[in-house]
């Protein structure tokens, strides 16, 4: 489990008294008063320095990264509290914004489900989802793979279930067995290469020898990078990062990159979420103000992390459902 908490800290003792005593006098006339007169990006601008309050995030390991940095840029802004960011997985996050009710935000790799928002409607809470980016999943190998640079979905679904040996999914590779490295059961990443891959039934993969699990992704590149005989997927962050390390592979001849993504082409595509409640965000503003911000600024970040953009439609869609949260009160 990997987790950040971030802080900002004053470091001008001769400065704080007054900055303290003046932020509160006013924070406590106007809880909200972080928003803005003007709009940033089709929202009220929010300003950093007026929002106080811890805020709480968990879930996929794949927004992490997002996630992590748009919390970095807001306090690098001025705020003025502290925020953590789990990765633990979207199911685990799920659990805990539905069923504990301990998070204020959670961080997801897939829709959130059924019977999570019926879990969450029984301890008072109503999802609100929120758009903010586009993953490509990377099937990734070791850079000293020199055989594999291309599967089809068929392909993939062998490789990664009923093959043993590479030469069993093609004559021309080597008769040398598949090691597999894959993310937990409880993430939205497994959830959705079972869903694409394996039409929904997981159990050919878990089932397939030499595999290994982990919630961690830096785990999963550590493994695939230590063979050559190794294969493994995870979000397109994880390839960026460690690209020296790996190969990423084409999927039905399509390259993962941000044309194929927009275009609707690269077949392994997936959107990534956060969610949060409307409650929350009227009775914790710092909630309302994060999330407003990371709306307003995530096409600056996104793409340097090693994500795409959510499609203009997404995007706009999520700011009106932050509006709609947050109607009378701005």
């Amino acid at each position: 489990m990997k987790k950040t908490v971030l802080m900002l800290m004053i470091v001008s003792a001769l400065f704080l008294p007054l900055f303290a005593q003046g932020q509160s006098d006013a924070q406590e006339s106007d809880p909200f008063s972080w928003i803005e007169d003007q709009m940033i990006n089709g929202l009220p601008g929010v300003n950093p320095i007026e929002v106080t309050g811890n805020i709480v995030t968990a879930g996929s390991s794949t927004v992490f990264p997002l996630s992590e940095r748009m919390a970095e840029r807001f306090t690098e802004e001025g705020y003025n509290g502290t925020i953590t960011v789990d990765s633990i997985g979207s199911g685990a996050g799920f659990e805990r914004f539905t069923v504990a009710g301990e998070t204020d935000i959670s961080n997801a790799s897939r829709p959130i489900k059924a019977k999570e928002i019926d879990q969450a409607k029984k301890i008072g809470r109503n999802p609100i989802e929120f758009k903010v980016g586009t993953d490509a999943l990377a099937v990734t190998v070791s850079a000293e793979n020199t055989f594999v640079k291309d599967v089809t979905m068929d392909e993939l679904a062998m490789i990664f279930g009923s093959a043993t040996y590479w030469s069993d999914v093609r004559s021309t590779w080597p008769r040398q067995q598949i090691q597999r490295f894959i993310p937990g059961t409880d993430s939205g990443t497994f959830d959705y290469f079972s869903e694409e891959v394996f039409d929904k039934d997981p159990a050919p993969m878990l089932n397939a020898s030499n595999l290994q699990l982990s919630e961690d992704d830096n785990i999963l590149v550590q493994g695939i990078e230590g063979s050559p005989y190794a294969i493994g997927y995870f979000g397109y962050a994880y390839y960026v990062e460690n690209k020296d390390k790996l190969n990423v592979l084409a999927i039905e001849g399509v390259e993962a990159n941000e044309d194929n993504v927009n275009a609707g082409l690269y077949p392994l595509a997936r959107p990534l979420f956060l969610y949060s409640d409307a409650t929350i965000m009227r009775e914790k503003p710092q909630v309302a103000a994060f999330i407003g911000f990371y709306l307003a600024y995530v096409n600056e970040e996104v793409t340097r992390v090693g994500y795409f953009p959510a499609d203009d439609a997404a995007l706009a869609a999520s700011k009106q459902g932050w509006l709609d949260a947050m109607e009378g009160l701005y």
